[in-house]
């Protein structure tokens, strides 16, 4: 696979974004890396780098405040809808996010989105139900102790 163009389509809001500043730092079969600034200034954070497992409807960002260091890993459950001809990725927001502290606590965030997307006909039946079992996979292997093998591909990097 070669990704020459990335997306982010987003349900609530609706929008459909060319993340054309992102850059690839690797890809293959199973991920793709990227590194990024933010699409806007942000007090809170300025720059991360994310893993999309392209296998498993998950995406895990490293996120950094200004000064370099760790504010948060962050993990959205998504789908992804890769287009040949234009070597393009939209990835779509399935809404369901984790978000993990340096110190380990976990906070599961957004459900009330991913409820309001399924009342309105925004996600269909099938992106609900991939959504709630990626969302079960990533929470179990946070739950085992085994989130640093999902952190290690960026590590590796030195991301």
């Amino acid at each position: 696979m070669h990704i020459s163009s990335l997306y982010r389509r987003r349900l609530i809001p609706a929008e459909h974004t060319l993340l054309k500043d992102d850059v690839i730092v690797f890809l293959d079969d199973e991920v793709l890396i990227t590194k990024w600034k933010t699409l806007k200034p942000k007090t809170e954070f300025t720059h991360g780098c994310s893993c999309y497992f392209l296998n498993r409807g998950i995406k895990v960002s490293k996120i950094y405040r200004g000064d370099g260091s760790l504010l948060h890993w962050y993990c959205d459950i998504v789908e992804y809808s890769y287009h040949e001809e234009e070597a393009s990725l939209t990835v779509t927001d399935l809404l369901a996010d984790v978000i993990i502290s340096p110190d380990g606590r976990m906070k599961v965030v957004d459900l009330d989105e991913l409820a309001e997307a399924a009342e309105r006909g925004l996600i269909t039946k099938e992106q609900l139900t991939s959504c709630l079992r990626n969302l079960n996979q990533l929470l179990t292997l946070v739950y085992q102790g085994r989130f640093d093998r999902l952190q290690a591909r960026l590590d590796e990097l030195g991301l």
